[in-house]
């Protein structure tokens, strides 16, 4: 257990000490998918749903959901975001990918934060089409790349 490092020596849980790590550009990218009906997914591309443009709202909430990811992940470091974009691509006739950058000079890393941002967008775009779509699922939450700190730069392979 000792390479997991929110676990002290005694088993007990812990908030990782980053006071003594130098302060540092940080970016993560994480993605996940929205796997819907192709009606649902034509009606949301042409904003024809009646709550409004699903994309930019699950944008807002998964920018919003990031800046709050110490509130919701336990043992998080609260981290000063400098930016974080989420971006939306069309996949094939039934699939709505997302994307989601975060960016911070700090001294702890922003992984979390991409992650938060990519499953609370997905979960909007679920919950503004789950009317018209009760079979939709939401798949492979995933870090997809972060650079910064000593652990080095990761990006996962294709």
């Amino acid at each position: 257990m000792s390479d997991l490092t929110h676990i002290g020596p005694s088993g007990a849980s812990r908030m990782v000490d980053v006071g003594a790590k130098p302060i540092s550009q940080r970016i993560a990218r994480a993605s996940a998918r929205v796997r819907m009906a192709e009606a649902t997914r034509r009606r949301l591309a042409e904003r024809g749903l009646t709550k409004g443009d699903v994309l930019e709202v699950a944008r807002i909430a998964g920018i919003m959901a990031a800046k709050r990811t110490s509130e919701l992940v336990p043992l998080c470091h609260p981290i000063p975001l400098d930016a974080v974009e989420i971006e939306f691509e069309l996949i094939d006739a039934d699939q709505v990918g997302i994307s989601a950058e975060a960016r911070t000079q700090a001294r702890t890393g922003v992984e979390m934060e991409a992650l938060t941002a990519a499953s609370v967008a997905a979960l909007t775009i679920y919950d503004m089409c789950k009317a018209i779509d009760r079979g939709i699922t939401i798949e492979n939450i995933q870090l997809e790349a972060k650079s910064g700190g000593k652990s080095g730069d990761f990006r996962r392979s294709p």
